[in-house]
């Protein structure tokens, strides 16, 4: 499950227990919201790296057609 998905479903957790005074539930919301935070920002993470490999790459092949030419 994504990042929103999870924050959102915690968002509805926190607030049905919020209403009925489960406190579980409403911990559990905060857990789900929070694991929802980490996802992204691994993402994110994940993308930048990719983002950084592929410019390398762009660059060493750059550096490889410049010394054959």
């Amino acid at each position: 499950m994504g990042g929103q998905m999870d924050k959102a479903k915690g968002r509805a957790k926190e607030t049905i227990g919020d209403l009925t005074g489960d406190e579980d539930l409403k911990s559990e919301g905060k857990a789900d919201r929070a694991a929802g935070e980490v996802k992204e920002k691994v993402s994110d993470a994940v993308d930048k790296v990719k983002d950084t490999v592929e410019d390398a790459k762009d660059k060493v092949t750059d550096t490889v057609h410049k010394a054959t030419d």
